[in-house]
């Protein structure tokens, strides 16, 4: 049966300012749950991702909603990955000024392959809050596929929603292994 205590867990995040990266660090010093494997993206595979039960992505929107340079070199690989029987979770940086209809565009073009792919994505987080007029990260109405930061605008509220989110998403975990007790053999 799934436990908490028996998955593995990898972080993949990509970084091209090094705010991610950043924040990926404040992540792995709040995560609590379980051992994490954290793998950057430039050089991550896609035999990577079968080494895991519950994944992790971190990244960035660039420009007009486009993907943080290494994952949209990996783009056309991670859309053959296999989500099926995986858990998912995202946190992803945008600038919703600036680029307010492409406002962590990343988490959507990602979210929308691994729910494709048979992924479960658990740590949805709410829209509100955030200014902008269009974004490809909603994952309805009302939440976004993951955690929204916006290092440009709002950089006070950052720690708060890193750690509520990381609360969020261990608990979420421990109820989602609950009802996929076969995830791990």
């Amino acid at each position: 049966m799934a436990t908490i205590d028996n998955i593995r867990v990898g972080l993949f995040f990509g970084s091209d300012t090094g705010n991610t990266e950043a924040i990926t660090q404040d992540f792995t010093e709040l995560w609590e749950a379980t051992e994490l494997e954290v793998i950057e993206a430039g050089i991550m595979t896609v035999a990577d991702y079968d080494k895991f039960d519950f994944i992790i992505l971190g990244l960035s929107t660039w420009y007009d909603g486009d993907l943080q340079s290494d994952f949209e070199n990996f783009y056309e690989a991670f859309k053959t990955i296999d989500f099926s029987g995986k858990i998912v979770a995202m946190y992803g940086l945008g600038d919703q000024y600036g680029y307010d209809e492409y406002f962590i565009d990343g988490l959507g073009i990602l979210g929308e392959v691994i729910v494709e792919n048979g992924g479960k994505i658990i740590g949805l987080w709410p829209i509100e809050g955030y200014e902008f007029s269009a974004s490809k990260g909603k994952f309805n109405d009302t939440h976004f596929y993951g955690l929204a930061l916006d290092e440009d605008n709002q950089m006070e509220l950052t720690a708060d929603r890193l750690e509520a989110w990381v609360k969020q998403v261990e608990e979420e975990l421990v109820e989602t292994l609950a009802e996929m007790p076969n995830l791990v053999s």
